[in-house]
């Protein structure tokens, strides 16, 4: 069963803890988190502040994406702030191998991210050591945007890759995804859904169960 996880980037930051609330209460199974520097992408979202008030309202999984330069330098931080598992991007790091084990050893999960114009032969050599791998489905760096049709076929061809070798490693999607789309997305073979405008526009809870039904089908 494919695991929704709505990305509070698109959601109200004057009552937070509230629409997470509802996601939760719509069914969902992780709270996506993207922190983003200025530097590796072009905006700046939020840190371990946010992280931190938001982890009092609720135990679910954090699932944090880091699109920043050279994440191992705060790993130890996001672990305090409550994350429990750690995305990086294999573009912004010079030890793709130590950050993960670094991500390990602090007692979170270490995944991988692509952006669209990455080739899934570029991280294949982690697959040994990561959660999940995220394939990026726009460009990172803001919400909203459509997804790159292009980007659901190294979707399907990592699905293959990981299901001869790597049973237990998970595909994460993200960007663009909606509710028209979705299924599509997970016959492709994704095992993790992030949504952010589509689950945020209007009444959060029924976007939320809406998008879990579709993908239980």
């Amino acid at each position: 069963m494919a695991i929704l996880a709505p990305s509070i980037l698109s959601a109200d930051f004057a009552d937070l803890g509230n629409d997470i609330r509802k996601t939760i209460k719509g069914g969902a199974d992780y709270i996506h988190v993207d922190v983003m520097d200025g530097i590796f992408v072009p905006s700046i979202s939020f840190g371990m502040p946010v992280m931190k008030s938001i982890r009092k309202v609720t135990d679910m999984y954090f699932d944090v994406h880091l699109m920043i330069d050279d994440p191992a330098r705060y790993i130890n931080e996001f672990k305090e702030a409550g994350a429990d598992g750690l995305t990086i991007h294999a573009e912004a790091c010079d030890d793709v191998a130590g950050t993960l084990k670094k991500i390990k050893d602090a007692g979170m999960d270490p995944s991988l991210s692509i952006k669209p114009g990455t080739p899934v032969s570029d991280i294949t050599e982690y697959l040994d050591m990561v959660k999940m791998i995220l394939i990026m489905s726009v460009e990172p760096g803001f919400g909203g945007q459509k997804l790159i049709p292009e980007t659901i076929d190294k979707v399907r061809e990592l699905r293959k890759i990981i299901d001869t070798g790597y049973p237990d490693v998970l595909i994460e999607i993200d960007g663009g995804i909606n509710l028209e789309n979705v299924r599509d997305i997970v016959d492709a073979g994704v095992d993790v859904v992030v949504a952010g405008s589509a689950v945020f526009k209007n009444d959060v809870e029924a976007n939320t169960a809406a998008f879990k039904k579709i993908m239980q089908d």
